[in-house]
C-alpha cells in the first residue's frame, strides 16, 4: 500500500519561541509517520495571529495550491486546531482533504485502541470533536475515500444528523460509566489486598513499553512510533527482596493533546492517580526533553498525582550527550535494553521506599507460615533469621504507613 503524501501547514505566532515551534513541527511529522503517511513538505508562516477565515494568509494559500498540484499531495495537516469555517474555506481553496493536529491524534488513537474501553474512548473523543464541525463537512466527507483522519466512526455516521451523533455520544458515555465502575471495583479489590502499585508515565515514545516489558518479562507493543501503547496494561513483579507489586504501563503524554481526548482518557490515566509510586520515563537523548518533562509534570498536576513519590528514569543513556543535566530528582540514567540497568531500577525503587517507610522487627513461630509469607511479599525484608534455640523467626524490614499489617507489627 502506498503511503499518503502529506503537506504540513503551520503558523508561528510572535508569542511562540522558535524551539517550541520547531519541536511541535517535528512531533507533527512523527505523528504523520505513525498514522501511515509521509511528510513531503512543511509550509510555515509567521503571523501576529491566526487568520480567522483561512488559518494562513491568502498569498500562502496560492503557493500551497501550486505545491499540492506539483507534488501530488493527498492530505494537508494543520499544526493547530481548525474551526469548521477554516476547514471548509481551506478545502474549497486547496481541493484536497484537510485535517488538523487533533484529528490526526484521534486517528492514531483509533488505529491503536485494542480493548473495548479504548475503542469507546476514541469514538467518543472523535464524535465530540466532529459535532461542532459538522456544518460544512458534507462536501468534504462525500469526497473521502478512506485514509488518514478517516478511521474511527466512519463517513456515514458523521454525515448523519447531529441528533444521531448526540445520541451515540450519550450511549457511549453510559457504557463507559459501566466500564469505569468495573475498573473501580477491580482497583478497590487490589487496594483491599494491600497490593503496592507502580505506574510508568512519560512522554509518548520515551521507552515506557520497553521498560514495562523488561520489568515484567512480557511482550506488549514496542515500536519507535508515537502512541504505541494506548490501553493500560498491568502485571505483577517481584523485587530481589521478595517484595511483590503491580506495574502499569500507561498511554504516552503529549503536549497540546486535544481537549476532548484528555477528558475521554481521564479514566485511562486514573490508573496513575491510584498508584503508590511513579516511574517517569524520559527520552534523555531528545533535544526537547525539558519541554516534554514539563508536559508530563503539568498533566500529573491536573490529575492531582504530583505528590506521589516518583523516580525519573532518563532512558536511552547510550545516546545522551556528555553535558546532560537532570531536571527531576531523584533520577537515574539507564537503558531499558540493559539487564543490569533494569535490576538497578528495581533496587533504586526499594531504596526510595525504605527512606519513606517505617522500619519493623517481628518474632514469629514457624507454624505462622501464612503470615511469614504475607510479610515476605508485602513488605521489604532487611533480615530474616531463624533462631534455633527459641524456635522462631526474627524478621526485620520496612512497611508502608497505611498497610493493614501495621497494627499487628506494632503489637510486637
Amino acid at each position: 500500500m502506498s503511503l499518503e503524501k502529506i503537506l504540513i501547514i503551520a503558523v508561528k505566532r510572535n508569542n511562540q519561541t522558535e524551539d517550541r515551534f520547531q519541536s511541535s513541527l517535528e512531533e507533527l511529522i512523527s505523528l504523520g509517520k505513525t498514522a501511515g503517511g509521509t511528510v513531503e513538505l512543511v509550509v510555515t508562516q509567521k503571523r501576529n495571529r491566526i487568520h480567522p477565515a483561512t488559518y494562513i494568509g491568502e498569498g500562502k494559500i496560492a503557493e500551497i495550491k501550486e505545491m499540492i498540484d506539483e507534488e501530488d499531495i493527498d492530505l494537508v495537516i494543520s499544526n493547530d486546531e481548525l474551526s469548521a469555517g477554516q476547514m471548509r474555506n481551506l478545502t474549497d481553496h486547496l481541493g484536497v482533504r484537510i485535517i488538523d493536529r487533533s484529528q490526526l491524534i484521534l486517528d492514531i488513537f483509533a488505529m491503536r485502541a485494542r480493548t473495548k474501553e479504548g475503542k469507546l474512548q476514541v469514538e467518543l473523543a472523535q464524535l465530540e470533536y466532529m459535532l461542532p464541525r459538522l456544518h460544512g463537512q458534507g462536501v468534504a466527507m462525500s469526497r473521502l475515500g478512506g485514509g488518514i483522519g478517516t478511521r474511527g466512526p466512519g463517513e456515514t455516521k458523521l454525515e448523519s444528523d447531529k441528533r444521531h451523533i448526540s445520541r451515540r455520544i450519550y450511549d457511549i458515555k453510559r457504557r463507559l460509566k459501566l466500564v469505569v465502575k468495573q475498573r473501580e471495583q477491580y482497583r478497590k479489590r487490589r487496594n483491599n489486598n494491600d497490593v503496592f502499585q507502580i505506574a510508568i508515565v512519560g512522554y509518548t515514545n520515551a521507552g515506557k513499553s520497553t521498560l514495562f516489558n523488561r520489568l515484567t518479562n512480557s511482550d506488549s507493543l514496542e515500536e519507535n512510533l508515537l502512541f504505541a501503547t494506548l490501553d493500560p496494561l498491568t502485571r505483577k513483579i517481584r523485587m530481589s527482596s521478595g517484595f511483590e507489586c503491580l506495574v502499569t504501563d500507561t498511554v504516552g503524554f503529549l503536549q497540546e493533546l486535544p481537549t476532548s481526548l484528555i477528558a475521554s482518557f481521564r479514566s485511562t490515566l486514573e490508573e496513575v492517580t491510584e498508584s503508590d509510586f511513579l516511574l517517569h520515563v524520559v527520552d534523555g537523548s531528545h533535544p526537547d526533553q525539558a519541554q516534554q518533562q514539563d508536559t508530563v509534570n503539568r498533566l500529573l498536576e491536573e490529575l492531582d498525582a504530583q505528590n506521589l513519590p516518583m523516580l525519573t528514569l532518563y532512558n536511552k543513556k547510550d545516546l545522551i550527550k556528555d553535558d546532560f543535566i537532570p531536571i527531576n530528582h531523584p533520577y537515574m540514567l539507564m537503558s531499558a535494553f540493559d539487564k543490569n540497568d533494569i535490576q538497578a531500577v528495581l533496587q533504586r525503587i526499594e531504596e526510595i521506599l525504605k527512606e519513606d517507610w517505617d522500619s519493623f522487627t517481628i518474632v514469629l513461630n514457624p507454624e505462622e507460615g501464612k503470615l511469614i509469607n504475607k510479610i515476605s511479599s508485602e513488605t521489604i525484608i532487611k533480615n530474616k533469621a531463624f533462631n534455633e534455640e527459641e524456635n522462631n523467626y526474627v524478621i526485620s524490614g520496612y512497611i508502608r504507613e497505611n498497610h493493614s499489617l501495621n497494627s499487628l507489627l506494632k503489637e510486637q
